[in-house]
């Protein structure tokens, strides 16, 4: 089975499966709501259509080797409660077929602390916070060799005041790279981690732009398809908004713009114009402007290059997000059949929109329309899930 690389229909929401060549899972976001959950309701079934994709362990126990939080708002820890085990692994409930395994988080205290600055954090999101405690406090307890799956964590990006300092083993720093889910490192994938910055004390300009705009961690995949290394490079940033894509573009244009490319990218906000721009849409329409910074970083593509929208149905109004004006720059970045809605795709083929990694390299084939998938070569291809409910 080839990689995969699979994202789920979830209204104005993320999530996203990594399902390597080694048959590992790296999970990023969720946001399963009730609606989802109903088989009542004709909302498509995300939560079923995940676990189909996830392996057991030993124990009979549904895992997946890595769950890489992006932030802490509601559309992307939605249904952690409810479909996770959160706790010692040992106290997985005994024959339990659905609750769900996180052998080791990947989180930032960086987000969770901006985020609870400048609004209240929602219950999923203090479970996942009273979570990675414990896991923190098991690693300063036990050490690295001392921990196992489903006691791991891994913390993205310097913390101030020297909060980090004592994680060394377990921290990964702005720049950085992921090499391992679950401590399993077989060359995989790479996942370069660019954001949350860490922000001298001293930058008092920076901090105020940091703390007033979301920082989500932004990490830049590289994943082998087939043994071959570099197959899909996945650009993923949470709902990072443009002063932060403005600061990664001046900090990495000169020598290292490379980690900012990719073959598939998700728009970070879910097609949000904030990402875009700096002018309000609401004051200014169509007199608004790109930023230029903001539009460069976004915009390394490689050849043949996908950019996928997690979003409901992007139509011309005010609404935001998502937002028609985004979309068409978006678009000028690839073309109108290498743009993807999730909702879209998903009312339009029943299922997640899924790229399968390979080694061929650029050959990509998208199960759209005959005329979209005619015209369309890159890195992976497109399949689609049968619907399924209950």
């Amino acid at each position: 089975m080839p990689a995969k690389l699979t994202f789920f229909p979830v209204g104005n929401g993320d999530m996203a499966l990594i399902k390597l060549d080694n048959k590992q899972t790296i999970l990023v976001d969720i946001n399963i709501r009730a609606a989802a959950d109903d088989p009542e309701d004709d909302t498509y079934d995300v939560a079923q259509d995940l676990k189909r994709r996830l392996s057991r362990d030993d124990k009979g126990r549904l895992y997946v080797d890595a769950f890489l939080l992006s932030h802490p708002d509601s559309d992307h820890v939605t249904g952690l409660t409810t479909h996770f085990h959160l706790g010692p692994p040992e106290d997985f409930p005994e024959g339990d077929e659905n609750l769900i395994l996180i052998r080791e988080m990947w989180s930032s205290p960086i987000v969770f602390r901006r985020a609870s600055k400048q609004h209240k954090l929602c219950d999923e999101a203090k479970a996942w916070a009273t979570e990675a405690r414990r896991r923190v406090a098991l690693f300063k307890e036990k050490g690295l060799t001392g921990t196992g799956s489903g006691d791991r964590i891994l913390i993205l990006g310097e913390d101030k005041d020297g909060k980090t300092d004592d994680l060394t083993d377990i921290l990964v720093k702005q720049d950085g790279l992921l090499t391992a889910a679950d401590r399993v490192n077989t060359g995989q994938f790479e996942g370069r981690l660019l954001a949350p910055m860490y922000v001298d004390e001293d930058d008092k300009e920076l901090i105020e732009v940091l703390e007033k705009n979301n920082s989500s961690a932004i990490v830049r995949f590289s994943i082998a398809g087939d043994g071959v290394a570099d197959r899909c490079r996945f650009l993923t940033g949470g709902d990072a908004d443009v002063s932060i894509w403005d600061q990664l573009w001046q900090r990495h244009k000169d020598s290292n713009k490379d980690w900012l490319s990719y073959d598939v990218m998700e728009t970070p906000h879910h097609c949000s114009w904030r990402t875009l721009s700096h002018d309000r849409w609401s004051e200014m329409g169509e007199k608004v402007k790109v930023s230029e910074d903001a539009r460069n970083a976004l915009s390394q593509t490689r050849d043949g290059a996908i950019i996928v929208a997690s979003c409901k149905p992007i139509k011309k109004d005010d609404d935001n997000p998502p937002h028609e004006r985004a979309k068409r720059e978006y678009v000028s970045i690839t073309s109108a059949e290498r743009f993807i809605c999730t909702t879209e795709y998903a009312d339009e083929h029943d299922g997640p929109v899924e790229f399968n990694i390979t080694g061929v390299g650029t050959s990509k084939q998208l199960a759209l329309t005959p005329k979209k998938a005619a015209s369309i070569a890159g890195v992976t291809g497109v399949t689609t899930t049968p619907r399924s409910h209950g």
